[in-house]
């Protein structure tokens, strides 16, 4: 097994240039790296940068595997919506594929707070979430449509293991009176090719930028059916209601202006076929983070009931388009 430690990054980093012989080298863990080790670099007098490096096994309770190469997958994804606008990620400073890590230009969290962190502290802003389902609907536009990009990014094998196997196929195998429409959803989502897909938009891949949200983690990044973002994204504030339920209004509305302003960008398929699927997505992902392989850490069991009852209520029936299924969503749980 690879050694991934401090000492072994630190030595990748000379061996990549990053960091030159007699450079003094500190490096600090950062949070969130379930797949990935991620550190805080200071390299002598340099500006920092932070460095990343794909984990094999996610730190997750169940066994979970997943290809190294997803880290290049990421880098990929950087440099191309940075083609797009700048502003919407971190510069890619380094990359050193063999060993699947890259370093990226640090921006300091005064300025650039994590979105997750603002809603838990109750700092709640619709307006931001509007601005992101309009940076995130321009991703898709600009990539619609676009052999070069969709040959890029046939990482569909990649977006299958780290997406739709572990959170959709994995809760078919276990709940065989769902099995048919969880089934039909995974492979309508494995044979979809339409746009540029992030595959990870969650309110702790965001930071919170002065001129509106910077996109981290892309590292399941695909040619594939956009519609899985906007339902990804919701999943994760909806789920929020529930659990920060003092402020389930403010996150209800934020979940809302998230949608409406994706919506209004649509350019390359009708909108109202769009906002079917992701409502589709929304209630299957709403039971995965209960019952799938990567569970919503923060829901208590009785949080996890409620959001259980809502998913299976959902996939009972005829589900609602997204923006139906947001205004329908209870004000209190």
């Amino acid at each position: 097994m690879t050694d991934t430690g401090e000492a072994a990054t630190i030595t990748s980093l000379r061996r990549a240039g990053i960091a030159r012989d007699g450079q003094p080298v500190t490096l600090t863990p950062l949070s969130g790296g379930v797949s990935c080790d991620v550190w805080l670099a200071r390299i002598g007098d340099e500006a920092p940068v932070v460095v990343k490096r794909a984990l094999p096994q996610l730190r997750v309770a169940a066994e979970w595997l997943a290809p190294v190469e997803r880290a290049e997958n990421e880098v990929r994804w950087l440099r191309h919506v940075g083609r797009i606008d700048a502003r919407l990620v971190p510069e890619v400073v380094a990359e050193v594929p063999d060993e699947h890590l890259f370093a990226l230009a640090y921006l300091e969290p005064d300025a650039h707070p994590v979105w997750r962190d603002e809603l838990i502290a109750g700092r709640i802003d619709p307006g931001f979430a509007g601005g992101l389902g309009r940076d995130l609907a321009r991703i898709h536009a600009a990539t619609a449509g676009d052999a070069r990009t969709a040959a890029d990014f046939d990482s569909m094998d990649l977006f299958d293991a780290l997406r739709i196997s572990p959170f959709l196929r994995h809760v078919a195998a276990s709940r065989p009176e769902l099995a048919a429409r969880l089934g039909a959803i995974a492979d309508d989502l494995q044979g979809r090719r339409m746009a540029l897909v992030h595959g990870d938009v969650s309110p702790k891949n965001i930071l919170c930028g002065p001129r509106g949200g910077v996109f981290l983690d892309a590292e399941c990044a695909v040619y594939g059916d956009p519609a899985f973002d906007l339902a990804f994204c919701t999943t994760h504030l909806l789920l929020k209601t529930i659990w920060l339920a003092s402020s389930g209004y403010a996150l209800k509305q934020s979940a809302a202006a998230f949608v409406a302003d994706y919506l209004a960008g649509v350019t390359w398929e009708p909108r109202e076929a769009l906002a079917a699927r992701a409502g589709a997505l929304v209630a299957a992902l709403l039971l995965a983070r209960v019952e799938g392989k990567s569970p919503a850490p923060y829901l208590d069991d009785a949080a996890k009931q409620v959001v259980r009852a809502r998913a299976l209520a959902l996939l009972a029936g005829d589900t609602p388009a997204i923006d139906q299924l947001i205004a329908d969503w209870p004000k209190e749980h």
